[in-house]
């Protein structure tokens, strides 16, 4: 099988319609799907279920993606090594991270990387925690951005410990200054993201006992600030979400010190190509001269 075919497997999965995969591939839907065919005959079972709208995985299909990914990204680290050894700074990045990450802390990191390595192609796809280390997990992208705990067996690097803050209307004065106890939260409604309460919001909450009744949901970090700046309730947001959000809000520590661990998945350091090793260590980097912070 050549790896064509796997690349046309992986971006019909990706894509989930042959149109869209033929777009990105530049070849024709029938090709699509006549390598896609030729895949499941020599593999001895299909691959997708076919639909109105456009594909899905099969069950069979799901085990092996990742394992075709590999064979993937096992064909580009050979190239990278032999640009590598011919005196060529060439490769490809794919890089995951959540909206924080993306807005605060990858341009700069992004900016640096490009002085020293310009030739090395970089791609950022902007995803939940849960997504960007599923995405790496199957290979689909290199390097993810996410928060502990990470269930997926990954390489996990901590990388920094981001303080969590209750966010208020300005007319909101805490009782005891410039904290937020528990007298100050009980019988409010909070607004949070639907992912964030699995994680270290969710602690913050449970520690004040706050109940489910008392909790909504926003679809993003700034329109979390436009509900609580209209008084629909209180906020939970990490510093790093609010640096560059803005609104007629505060924002304070809680008694209890809170935070979530962002953190970096890869796959192993042997699965790895320079280039990637070589943006791990611009990141440690940055954050080492942003933050003074060394894991």
């Amino acid at each position: 099988m050549s790896t064509f075919a796997y690349e046309v497997f992986s971006e019909v999965a990706k894509q989930k319609t042959f149109l869209a995969a033929a777009s990105q591939l530049n070849v024709t839907p029938s090709a699509i799907s006549h390598s896609i065919t030729n895949l499941e005959k020599e593999l001895g079972f299909s691959l997708f279920i076919r639909n109105r709208t456009g594909v899905k995985l099969t069950q069979d299909g799901e085990k092996i993606l990742p394992v075709i990914q590999d064979i993937l990204n096992a064909e580009a680290k050979l190239a990278e090594e032999a640009a590598r050894i011919n005196g060529l700074n060439q490769g490809r990045i794919r890089i995951g991270a959540f909206s924080s990450v993306c807005i605060n802390w990858l341009p700069d990191i992004i900016r640096s990387f490009k002085k020293n390595f310009p030739q090395i192609e970089l791609l950022v796809t902007q995803g939940n925690f849960n997504a960007v280390a599923e995405q790496v997990r199957i290979g689909t992208i290199d390097i993810g951005f996410s928060a502990l705990p990470i269930k997926e067996k990954l390489e996990v690097i901590p990388l920094h410990r981001d303080p969590i803050y209750c966010v208020t209307p300005e007319s909101f004065k805490p009782q005891a200054g410039e904290i937020v106890t528990a007298d100050d939260i009980e019988g409010r409604n909070f607004i949070l993201q639907q992912i964030d309460y699995d994680r270290d919001t969710k602690r913050a909450l449970d520690t004040y006992q706050v109940s489910l009744n008392s909790i909504h949901y926003s679809i993003d970090d700034a329109s979390i600030i436009a509900m609580v700046e209209s008084g629909l309730g209180l906020g939970i947001l990490p510093e790093l979400a609010l640096q560059k959000l803005s609104g007629n809000v505060n924002y304070y520590p809680f008694k209890e010190h809170f935070y979530r661990t962002i953190c970096l998945v890869t796959h192993s350091e042997a699965k790895q190509t320079p280039s990637t090793k070589a943006f791990v260590k611009a990141i440690q980097d940055y954050l080492a001269s942003r933050y003074g912070e060394k894991w």
